[in-house]
């Protein structure tokens, strides 16, 4: 391998290395434990800014603000959500969708962990809520139109179930009478109806809106660059995404008053927040024009992404309603593939499947069918690995073979530079004709290793960002192939009851588990199927390489180390024996021995 190749792998190494150092001496902050609901007044205080129509044939002027969000009256009753897959309720106080619990998802492993908490009402510790309303056009109060805090009645039966939707109404007391029908599926999808009945004497103007609001940043941000954590919203087939640390910095819009990304959306689109594991969306109805708004108050703190639908115009004696979609709940793969089917245009990129999605998505299809079959997410990560090393063997061979071929001119290059001396045009320019004379392509080398870098990136992201990999187990101790190892020396690797140091701390990082030792050990036997190089920075990079990649990645999920273990394993077999099939048997044991030698000191004189 000549010099350039040596630099270009080298500049890719350590690139890397700079890359997974930030986050080795710069992790992400640890989740911030729930503390127990205090209702303040900060707390209480809500915006939920109305926006001015878009599209339709109305002659109001939506301009109206829609009322702060307080804390729930101590008498406002609710409506119980009780479905297979969800628990919760809904205050008749604004009739927000409140308080909702995931049954099948536990905050941990432990046999006592508390379920998942998807949404929460004001007055607790990171409220997150969804709220619909109508913005009054001309000739229209804020007090003529229900609002964040107007009490409904319930009509019927309190208890929402796949079966049974449930109503509300508000009559206004001016001719105006509101009702608003709730209905859910059997996973986390909610169709809500929003109807009002003009018995007045004229006709009247206004906008319905749906929304959704954070408190403040979610407990258990990631803040990691391969994820996206924030606002996402489908825009006509356009997706865009904000992280919730970048949404303070929008720019300020006049109609909404704060940082705020506003889209004007014909037909198809969606608008809420992602997490890692969980999402909310608001989704009018498929061909709905609509203005879709992602926003922060940062007076508040509060997160906020709003649809607001066109005017409508109602004359006296008449009804209209709108239909509009919330989907509250985990980020199953086959669950949001069944909702795209369904109608709601582009759903699957609510996933973030990154820039490679063309390659993400279906390394995703072959690991979920792979799940399928196998009931191992481990051993369907290692044999997912082993297929796509294969797929890529041919690359490898080539990669290898060319390097082989460089090397044997290294005898003749080493003469070109002797006899050129210090004229590097003309030790370029014989190089060159080597080249041609020999048949060698110095970049064949490089080539494959480049090509097959996407691809790895792609399945390091897959693993890390899907939902399928939560709470997934292994064997032994690895039951959450999400969370980093679980062993130690202090548990004896896991052979002992008791658990290692805790993720993130300087004794976990230091009493390593066993994954990241194997991680290592790969790591450095890959290294060993060639003499160290000669040159003594390279040689002491490439001796430390493994034990830092060891100590940095050791509190990774387990489901990662696990394919970086599975990569090395395969990637030293595969280049084992294409040496071999080459005529040369790498001496191991040989090339361990020597790195244990100290270099001879050489006499100045």
């Amino acid at each position: 391998m000549d010099d350039q190749n040596k630099n270009l792998i080298l500049a890719t190494v350590l690139s890397f290395l700079v890359i997974l150092g930030w986050y080795f001496f710069f992790p992400p902050p640890e989740p911030v434990p729930a503390i127990d609901p205090v209702a303040t007044e900060s707390q209480a205080e809500g915006s939920f800014a109305g926006a001015p129509a878009v599209g339709g044939t109305a002659t109001a002027d939506a301009t109206a603000t829609a009322q702060a969000a307080e804390a729930e009256a101590p008498s406002a009753p609710r409506i119980i959500i009780d479905t297979p897959r969800l628990s919760g309720s809904i205050s008749l106080q604004g009739g927000r969708i409140d308080d909702l619990s995931l049954k099948d998802y536990h905050v941990s492993i432990e046999d006592d962990a508390a379920i998942v908490k998807m949404l929460s009402p004001v007055g607790e510790a990171g409220a997150y809520y969804a709220l619909y309303g109508w913005a009054p056009g001309s000739g229209l109060a804020a007090d003529d139109v229900p609002g964040a805090n107007t009490i409904w009645q319930a009509q019927g039966d309190p208890v929402l179930a796949p079966d049974s939707p449930v109503t509300m109404t508000w009559d206004n007391g001016s001719g105006l009478t509101f009702s608003r029908s709730i209905a859910i599926d059997e996973d986390y999808m909610f169709s809500v109806t929003q109807s009002v009945t003009n018995n007045s004497s004229a006709p009247v103007a206004l906008a319905p809106y749906g929304t959704l609001a954070r408190h403040g940043e979610p407990a258990d941000l990631k803040n990691f660059f391969i994820l996206h954590e924030g606002a996402i919203s489908m825009t006509d087939g356009t997706l865009s995404e904000t992280k919730y640390s970048n949404m303070p910095d929008l720019d300020v819009n006049p109609r909404e008053g704060v940082p705020a990304e506003v889209f004007q959306v014909e037909a198809n689109g969606w608008v809420g927040f992602t997490d890692h594991y969980w999402m909310s969306t608001l989704i009018p109805a498929s061909g709905q024009a609509f203005r879709s708004i992602a926003k922060y108050d940062e007076r508040r703190d509060i997160y906020q992404t709003d649809i607001v639908l066109p005017t409508m115009t109602v004359a006296a004696g008449q009804t209209s309603e709108v239909t509009s979609q919330l989907f509250a709940g985990a980020k199953e793969w086959a669950t949001i593939r069944a909702y795209e089917a369904d109608g709601v245009a582009g759903y699957i990129n609510s996933i973030d499947w990154g820039w490679f999605f063309f390659l993400t998505k279906p390394i995703f299809w072959l690991l979920h069918n792979l799940n399928q079959i196998i009931g191992n997410m481990g051993v369907s990560i290692i044999v997912l690995t082993l297929i796509i090393k294969a797929m890529l063997f041919p690359l490898a061979y080539k990669s290898y073979v060319s390097m082989a071929k460089m090397k044997e001119l290294q005898p003749q290059m080493e003469e070109l530079k002797k006899k050129a001396g210090d004229d590097r045009q003309a030790v370029q320019k014989g190089m060159m004709e080597l080249y041609k004379k020999e048949k060698v392509n110095p970049a064949a080398g490089c080539l494959p290793i480049v090509m097959q870098i996407p691809i790895f990136f792609s399945l390091y992201k897959v693993i890390f960002v899907t939902f399928e990999l939560r709470q997934a187990p292994f064997f032994g101790p690895f039951q959450d192939l999400s969370m980093p190892d679980p062993t130690s020396i202090m548990n004896f690797y896991g052979l002992l009851p008791w658990g290692a140091p805790d993720p993130g701390t300087l004794m976990a990082t230091v009493l390593i588990g066993i994954l990241p030792l194997l991680l290592g050990v790969s790591m450095f036997l890959q290294q060993k199927l060639n003499p160290a190089p000669t040159d003594p920075t390279q040689q002491m990079i490439f001796a430390w390489m493994p034990w830092v990649f060891m100590f940095m990645l050791g509190g990774f999920a387990s489901g990662l180390v696990v394919y970086w273990i599975a990569n090395n394993t395969i990637t030293f077999t595969q280049q084992y024996l294409i040496m071999r099939s080459q005529g040369y048997t790498p001496d191991i044991f040989g090339n361990i021995k020597s790195g244990f030698k100290k270099t001879p000191k050489t006499d100045k004189k």
